[in-house]
């Protein structure tokens, strides 16, 4: 029974910032301004279906990038000696320490059209290049802010695996790619599955970046949201009905993954 009043707090916290704000977006979302029941606004959401494909594809290019990058670094921090571990997570963890902002913006010194990248190619003679505003800068941005969240739950899965399985591995024959695929991947099933979805469910709703790195040809379905709560276009009920098919397709995207989680499958 004591249990029951220590978990009291987490249960009030949860209804007041998790049940009551999804309340409140269903609500709006089927409701117009008088609150007549209505599905206008869902239906209006099909005319964005655009920017939700450019959103999702985005985030599936950040993702497998993430994925590509965070892999073998995980694995090499995970074979490390444990006073090194320390330092080369720390080194990981660093740029998070810095407001996500700044970080976005020293991106924008980069890549702009004067910036650093464009400055050194016009020393050596060569043409500027469009940097700045495009999708590749907006891919760039979710990998930099977002990889790692890849590199963590890959890494701390990757250091639990015996290095005995290694050993056995080698006598019976297997080279380094056979015991990558057979060993390390399948062991490591759940570190991606975590990592994959702790980067996509950001980076499909992200704003910021896409705002500042990619200009306004790059709207995302973060921006789109955005722009009905606080911009111009002010239209709370579009905003939650945006938001409310979001989190369906998040939810889709969820459940499919923890079909790849052994974890998932077997409490199934």
């Amino acid at each position: 029974m004591k249990l029951k009043y220590f978990s009291a707090p987490y249960l009030v916290w949860m209804v007041i910032f998790i049940v009551v704000p999804l309340l409140m977006i269903v609500y709006f979302a089927f409701t117009t301004d008088d609150g007549t029941l209505t599905i206008k606004y869902i239906s209006d959401v099909g005319q964005y279906a655009n920017i939700f494909v450019r959103s999702i594809w985005l985030s599936l290019i950040a993702t497998a990038v993430c994925l590509v990058i965070a892999y073998p670094v995980a694995f090499i921090l995970s074979r490390m000696d444990k006073h090194k571990q320390g330092t080369m997570l720390m080194i990981v963890m660093l740029p998070m320490w810095m407001n996500f902002l700044l970080r976005t913006y020293a991106w924008m010194t980069i890549l702009g059209n004067n910036g650093i990248i464009n400055h050194i190619l016009n020393l050596v003679g060569l043409d500027s290049v469009k940097l700045i505003n495009t999708s590749g800068a907006v891919v760039l941005g979710m990998v930099y802010n977002y990889l790692p969240f890849m590199i963590l739950p890959l890494y701390s899965v990757m250091e639990k695996i015996d290095k005995s399985l290694f050993e056995a591995s080698a006598d019976l024959g297997c080279n380094s790619v056979s015991t990558l695929i057979r060993v390390v991947i399948p062991l490591s099933a759940p570190g991606i599955t975590s990592g994959i979805t702790m980067v996509f469910v950001p980076a499909i709703s992200t704003f910021i970046i896409s705002r500042m790195l990619g200009g306004g040809s790059n709207l995302l379905i973060g921006d789109l949201i955005e722009m009905q709560f606080l911009g111009n276009a002010y239209n709370p009920h579009l905003g939650a009905s945006i938001s409310l098919v979001l989190m369906v397709i998040i939810l889709v995207i969820m459940t499919v993954m923890n079909q790849f989680d052994p974890d998932e499958q077997v409490l199934m």
